[in-house]
């Protein structure tokens, strides 16, 4: 098996995706796509493409042959969907008044986002920094965990993802990003992370989880002695997800190694798992919060690092992130009317009232097609896990093709109603309240029904 099938992402590399290009795209796009390659790098999960695009708005996708796709990815950034009026109004308007502002000046517009950022976020996490991607937001939190610490190892997680640098893979935990590059950070430790259902420890076997690879993080702390930091997504996008006590326990393992907690919440905040923040699920505030994809409305990169007040003493006779791009004026107002537009259309409730009834009817197909080994869900944030109907191995494993695991049963069963569900009674609606974009959309990794209109 190839590393790329190991990973999420597109991992189609079989005869079906050479038969896709072949007979569903026409001669312009296979141009398109051939013009592509020719002069981008070549990489996994990237080019090769598998279509050319023309248009997207609100939840869906428009390719060149005029077809419109639901888009169940989005790479994590459509929060308030696709191409959101508001969002382009803002970032139009403030290109007309200001569109750039160098270092060593601020503006209104970033002011007003740091502060928006501050109110909203838990507890004293009230210091803020911008970048222009979530990458280097990671390697901000991982140069000031060692600035206020004075240390400077970290543990992380395997199969977690913090972006693509040299800084991120190490942290990083996915083979596919690691292997071949050369040493990575020094003093980088991983653990396995909290899988409940595919435990390292077989929780399942002892009657569900008892928070042994908590227990694990502070063996490691403890024998380290001089952790800087433990960074990890509060939420795997896969997803797993923990146990609210198991970041309590974590959190409480830091305290106790004087360790800081860096919480990257880059994929899933600002509303996709019905909450604006994550961590606000499992009742902890971590000492860095890093948020990104949708902070810039699904049209321009921003990411941020929110810490604690305390923090700022430490750094501040330092230049620990000063990007040409920090206060960009435009940048900012994209991602202040995005969480302008999260409040005043209530998209935290809706996301929680849609992400349950989705929950219920994933869970209540579980029960009736083998294939689905367990189902998790947190607000808009879904999976479903595939396993072979004979084992309870990951399908993947399996995998020479869809079919190799899908069919001809139990998937080819299943009728249009049942295909429509839990978005039967759905229909987009494009003039009003509960349209595209007036609905909302912080939908997961997996599954983002916020564009329509739910019943």
């Amino acid at each position: 098996m190839s590393t790329a099938d190991q990973s999420e992402g597109d991992i189609n590399l079989t005869e079906q995706r050479t038969n896709w290009i072949t007979n569903d795209l026409d001669e312009r796009t296979r141009a398109l796509l051939a013009e592509d390659a020719r002069y981008f790098f070549h990489q996994s999960l990237s080019t090769p493409c598998l279509n050319v695009l023309t248009g997207c708005d609100g939840s869906y996708l428009e390719d060149v042959q005029g077809r419109r796709f639901f888009d169940f990815h989005g790479n994590s950034v459509h929060q308030v969907g696709f191409g959101n009026p508001a969002v382009i109004q803002a970032i139009a308007q403030q290109m007309q008044e200001l569109s750039f502002c160098p270092r060593r000046y601020t503006n209104e517009t970033a002011v007003a986002l740091a502060k928006k950022l501050a109110q909203l976020a838990p507890g004293d996490l009230n210091r803020v920094l911008f970048t222009p991607s979530g990458t280097t937001a990671v390697g901000l939190a991982l140069k000031l965990a060692r600035i206020v610490t004075g240390r400077h190892k970290v543990v992380a997680m395997w199969d977690a993802f913090h972006g693509a640098s040299l800084d991120a893979i190490s942290v990083s935990g996915e083979r596919l990003f690691r292997e071949g590059v050369g040493p990575l950070l020094p003093g980088v430790s991983h653990v396995p992370p909290p899988d409940e259902y595919r435990c390292l420890w077989e929780c399942h076997q002892r009657g569900g989880c008892d928070l042994k690879c908590a227990s694990y993080i502070d063996y490691v702390l403890q024998h380290e002695g001089d952790v800087a930091a433990v960074i990890a997504e509060p939420v795997r996008t896969i997803p797993y997800i923990p146990r609210p006590e198991y970041w309590q326990a974590v959190r409480e393992i830091c305290d106790r190694h004087q360790a800081l907690l860096i919480f990257d919440e880059i994929p899933h905040a600002l509303g996709r798992t019905g909450k604006m923040f994550t961590c606000e699920h499992f009742g902890i505030i971590p000492d860095l919060l890093l948020l990104g994809k949708g902070l810039g409305g699904g049209i321009l990169p921003l990411a941020a690092i929110i810490g604690r007040d305390a923090f700022n003493s430490a750094v501040s006779q330092m230049a620990i992130g000063h990007y040409t791009h920090e206060k960009n004026p435009v940048l900012c107002a994209a991602g202040l009317a995005t969480l302008t537009y999260i409040e005043e259309h209530n998209l935290l409730s809706h996301v929680q009232q849609l992400g349950q009834q989705t929950l219920q009817q994933l869970q209540a197909m579980q029960q009736q097609f083998p294939i689905s080994g367990d189902v998790r869900g947190l607000g808009l944030l879904l999976g479903v896990e595939l396993v072979t109907r004979s084992t309870n191995q990951s399908a993947r494993d399996h995998r020479s093709g869809s079919r190799d695991v899908c069919g001809p049963a139990p998937w080819p069963q299943l009728q249009s109603d049942q295909w429509q569900h839990p978005f039967a009674a759905a229909t987009p609606n494009r003039d009003g309240p509960g349209n595209g974009h007036s609905s909302g959309n912080p939908g997961g990794s997996l599954w983002r029904p916020g564009q329509v209109k739910a019943q």
